[in-house]
């Protein structure tokens, strides 16, 4: 089976093989789009994000000539109502571990030993016991076969009680949002007042597995019951069967359109024209806003040290690299699509270990415990679409959540969208300035607009501090709501492109 790397039509905003809420009879005209102002124009309501696009082909499709449907998910988004009369839902405290880059070599620490040292430092900062709270939810892609539910494991280690409910979840990229999502929704249904949601990973750990013809003729070995049957199958060995398979490789494969990861940013970018150039323009200042970060202590409250066995102590994200220049990142070759292509190790994401946690309270527990609120949860929001694209997914997530709750883009003050790949950042940034695409996928009347670049990762991001995959999603809505407080800003979204073709997008409120 060949990889499809086909480019798509950007057209239906429907979800895949299921029927639109609202059918559009062939012959007659096309529903209004809803409207959605940019921050020089005058604010105005925004229509439901539940319809659906007009059937018309995108400037991007007509670029590629290509007869392939995109399918959009905004599934939830016409029923869910605003979580305005809902139970209000805190973040009240969080933390994260410095996220340390693979070498090449499995690193000092597993998922459940990261998420326990982070979630130690964490818990005991708290008025309250580690066994007040009422469950612990953690998103892990990369689960060690020794740590099976590793929620449950952190739960027991940190000494939350044998009765602490505990479970995780993965969703790729989109696991340790989704734990926050999870947390969020529990207690605003009122199942619970004070919960810890976080993600780990250590994909540094990603283990080596026999290829699938190796573990044929190991099979084969093994079920001949004779020693003839024995000396043939040991006849048909080759060396070649020995060689492991890394199985981060097979992770970051999409198995139904069997592109990597990477190949889907090359194909955003070839889309919306992104250069090489602007790709690495934007990994060199990812570098060099993390490194003012950390000078300046913008991430001192975030992080919690790491010890490992041996002593050795870890304080600060180690993948930064300041002195990285757009001329140094120039000289890289492409890593997927060679030797044209623009996706580079140096303006990609990094491998990396990593936790965060965040503590979530409902009103009553916050009056219970005398807690402090640093942010309260508004709404959420996840989308679908064809996987080969899966970079633009912050635009249906972003959008549809913005539409369901009357807002604009200029009503938001700061962003995170994680940075797995610069050409997949910059590919969103030109989706909404294409009048196109926003009125043909997203239903909007005219141009979404591009983010303003100084409320867009202000510290940096995922190219310049790595990207444990299931702890990411975690760590933009911490690291949001403590640059919203530095900043004195009080809205923000946080937002993320995830491997399988879905994004997940939060809004948050400060003060």
């Amino acid at each position: 089976m060949e990889p499809d790397i086909r480019e798509p039509d950007l057209t239906r905003a429907i979800p895949r093989n299921r029927k639109p809420r609202r059918a559009i009879p062939a012959k007659s005209s096309p529903p209004k789009a809803a409207p959605f102002h940019s921050a020089s124009e005058t604010s105005a309501s925004a229509e439901p994000a539940s319809r659906s696009a007009r059937p018309v082909k995108s400037a991007a499709a007509s670029r590629s000539g290509s007869r392939k449907k995109v399918t959009a998910s905004r599934k939830g988004s016409a029923s869910r109502s605003s979580s305005a009369s809902r139970e209000a839902v805190y973040i009240v405290d969080g933390a994260r571990t410095p996220f340390l880059k693979a070498r090449g070599k499995p690193g000092p620490f597993s998922p459940v030993d990261l998420a326990v040292q982070c979630g130690r430092a964490l818990l005991a900062r708290q008025p309250f016991a580690a066994d007040s709270l009422e469950r612990v939810i953690l998103g892990c892609v990369n689960v060690p076969v020794d740590e099976m539910n590793p929620a449950r494991v952190a739960a027991l280690r940190l000494g939350m009680g044998d009765a602490m409910p505990a479970f995780t979840v993965q969703v790729n990229c989109g696991s340790g949002m989704q734990s926050i999502d999870t947390a969020f929704r529990t207690i605003q249904s009122g199942s619970a007042n004070l919960v810890l949601a976080g993600g780990a990973e250590a994909m540094s750990h990603a283990p080596l597995v026999w290829s699938r013809e190796g573990a044929a003729w190991f099979s084969r070995y093994s079920r001949a019951t004779s020693f003839l049957g024995k000396l043939r199958a040991l006849k048909a060995f080759e060396m070649r069967l020995l060689k492991p398979v890394v199985g981060l490789e097979r992770g970051l494969t999409d198995p139904v359109t069997l592109l990597t990861m990477g190949q889907t940013a090359e194909k955003v970018g070839h889309l919306f024209n992104i250069s090489r150039e602007a790709a690495d323009a934007y990994a060199a200042e990812s570098h060099q806003r993390l490194a003012k970060a950390q000078t300046g202590g913008a991430l001192a409250r975030e992080i919690v040290p790491l010890v490992a066995g041996d002593g050795e102590m870890f304080t600060a994200d180690d993948g930064v690299r300041p002195e990285t220049s757009v001329e140094d990142l120039a000289r890289l070759g492409p890593a997927f699509e060679k030797p044209h292509g623009r996706v580079t190790a140096g303006n990609a994401s990094q491998i990396t270990d990593g936790a965060s946690w965040l503590i979530l309270a409902s009103e009553a527990a916050v009056k219970k415990h005398g807690l402090t609120p640093l942010a309260r949860i508004v709404d959420s929001e996840w989308s679908g679409l064809d996987p080969s694209i899966m970079g633009l997914g912050p635009t249906l997530s972003t959008t549809a959540l913005l539409q369901r709750q009357k807002l604009t883009r200029s009503d938001i003050h700061l962003w995170e969208l994680n940075e797995a790949f610069a050409a997949q950042v910059l590919a969103c940034q030109a989706a909404w300035e294409d009048v196109d695409y926003c009125r043909n996928v997203l239903g909007l009347e005219r141009a979404f607009g591009r983010i303003d670049r100084n409320r867009l990762n202000v510290d940096g991001g995922a190219i310049s501090l790595g990207h444990p995959v299931g702890a990411s999603g975690n760590r933009i809505v911490l690291h949001l709501v403590n640059a919203m407080r530095k900043k004195g800003q009080k809205r923000g979204i946080a937002t993320e492109c995830i491997g399988g073709g879905l994004s997940g997008a939060m809004l948050v409120e400060v003060g």
